[in-house]
């Protein structure tokens, strides 16, 4: 089986967090849109008062100086995004890797690839090299922020 790793330093997320009211997501996206902005991934999550919007986009630089300049909370994270053969087990195999090196999962969300018939899963880790290394023994290939940039 073989996988596409996009990790380390090379690739980072943008966290959002988002007044939980109508229309802020909305306003958030126009806002990007209109600047060129283009979200390759992306997760919503809720709670009472905030949203936190995570997501992978082809200028990450650009989008958090646009997203700051309006008054958005918003920072960078490194995550680690897999690309995952369409087959049974194929999410199971990468879990089992990071379980063996002890590597806890913080959160995960998923995109379908549009050149492959694959899906991408992005993976918060807590231990982000210990996580690479163990792709990377396993043979996993680690592509830049840009070839994600690209998908």
């Amino acid at each position: 089986m073989r996988f596409l790793l996009y990790c380390g330093m090379n690739v980072r997320q943008i966290s959002v967090f988002l007044e939980n009211a109508a229309g802020r997501l909305a306003d958030a996206c126009d806002l990007l849109g209109k600047n060129g902005i283009n979200m390759r991934a992306l997760s919503l999550a809720d709670a009472s008062d905030f949203g936190v919007l995570r997501m992978i986009v082809n200028d990450t630089d650009a989008a958090l100086r646009l997203l700051k300049e309006h008054a958005y909370a918003a920072a960078a994270t490194e995550v680690i995004a897999v690309e995952v053969p369409d087959t049974p087990g194929g999410l199971a195999s990468i879990l089992r890797l990071l379980r063996g090196e002890g590597v806890n999962i913080e959160y995960m969300y998923a995109f379908v690839e549009k050149k492959a018939a694959a899906a991408v899963v992005v993976i918060r880790v807590e231990a982000v090299d210990r996580a690479a290394g163990a792709l990377g023994a396993a043979n996993v290939r680690m592509l830049t922020e840009a070839d994600v940039a690209m998908l």
